[in-house]
């Protein structure tokens, strides 16, 4: 396992970082939420994240991708959230593309993966059906036809689905409701017959969207995985998503943290600058050595989904690791972005705002700090 970017990586890093600081900088999320587009993204920005591969970046060549691996992805989502850049990276990219190649048929994945990666399909994962994450706590049903199943259900806070024109469903095909046996995954069109799609404002301007499903009509061919036994599956799907979202986080805070600094130099109080109060380098000290700490969760995650050695015992700590850390380091860098810029940090007209909000969705996607100490606990026999 290595803790350092290898050459390709930081080349890598350092264009993606350039592409986003000069493409899409803060400015630009803030233009689309104060104009409430549509799509809630720069679809021409995405277009040119097509051209430049990142959809394929954790792809197999064989699908159309570039295999690069889960290391180089981590690092372009590094910098997207520096900038905080509005797409379907997560939702289409991190998410449906790595259930697609887990969870799919051979056939599946020579049908969708390269649409895929050439843009031309956006997915959306619809999971979790109350506020707090719950994974196996599935009431959505998915009942037997002769034909093939009809789903019945709702799911919130579901990702980009209002952009979706496909939809990996987690619906229940036996068992109760909190059991992991008995949960299968679906695809599904977005617009197909009996399926309702109301888009959220989320407070930090990221796209999702609630969803409710009327007897929805699907083949069998429509079944991603194995029936009633996809669980296992969709956890090892969730826990590249968690470290996906570590590493966004952490090109966040690493932005506030760099804000945090200069307005530390500039900010003058009593006719000194601010950056020169023992109690802020104090509090400055002790936030670079939490993201310090949160670098090397994020890259030794990153790294052990490249490994193949790697048990999924192994990557579910790995994971529950980097997000309970993340959500913590990112809750606390925050609100010190708000705090250290005084009365102004409260203002919109100030970026470190739309960090604050990033970083409490940020939080419980997907599971909080809460959630995955608890899961770590469990995974080590506590």
């Amino acid at each position: 396992m290595t803790l350092v970017l290898s050459e390709d990586q930081q080349l890598l890093k350092d264009s993606a970082k350039g592409f986003c600081q000069q493409n899409s900088p803060v400015s630009v999320l803030r233009r689309l939420r104060d104009s409430k587009d549509e799509t809630g993204f720069d679809q021409d920005l995405w277009k040119q994240m097509i051209e430049l591969g990142w959809a394929g970046m954790a792809v197999p060549e064989a699908y159309g991708g570039f295999d690069f691996g889960f290391g180089g992805l981590g690092v372009v989502l590094e910098e997207t959230g520096r900038t905080l850049v509005s797409s379907p990276l997560i939702s289409t990219v991190l998410i449906a593309a790595t259930a697609i190649r887990e969870l799919a048929s051979d056939a599946q994945k020579q049908e969708l993966l390269p649409k895929l990666v050439a843009g031309e399909l956006l997915f959306a994962l619809a999971l979790d059906e109350q506020t707090t994450h719950s994974p196996h706590k599935i009431s959505t049903m998915a009942k037997k036809t002769d034909r093939g199943y009809s789903i019945s259900g709702a799911k919130t806070f579901v990702l980009d689905g209002h952009v979706a024109d496909k939809l990996i469903v987690v619906a229940r095909t036996s068992g109760e409701r909190d059991d992991e046996k008995g949960i299968s995954l679906f695809l599904l069109d977005a617009d197909a017959e009996g399926v309702s799609i109301t888009r959220t404002l989320m407070v930090d301007s990221r796209n999702s969207a609630n969803m409710q499903f009327s007897q929805v009509r699907v083949s069998e061919d429509a079944l991603l995985g194995e029936l009633d036994n996809g669980f296992p599956g969709l956890d090892k799907v969730l826990d590249v998503a968690r470290i996906g979202i570590a590493a966004e986080m952490l090109g966040s805070m690493q932005a506030v943290f760099e804000s945090i600094l200069a307005y530390l130099k500039q900010r003058e109080q009593f006719g000194v600058l601010i950056g020169s109060f023992q109690g802020l380098q104090h509090r400055a000290a002790e936030m670079y050595s939490e993201i310090e700490l949160c670098k090397s969760a994020v890259r030794a995650a990153l790294s052990g989904l490249d490994d193949a050695d790697k048990t999924q015992a192994e990557i579910a700590e790995l994971a529950s690791i980097a997000k309970a850390k993340l959500s913590e380091v990112f809750f606390l860098v925050s609100n010190e972005g708000i705090q250290m810029h005084g009365g102004v940090g409260m203002t919109d007209e100030f970026d470190v705002g739309f960090f604050i909000k990033r970083a409490r969705v940020a939080q419980q996607f997907l599971g909080d700090a809460v959630f995955h100490r608890d899961r770590y606990a469990t995974l080590n026999g506590f």
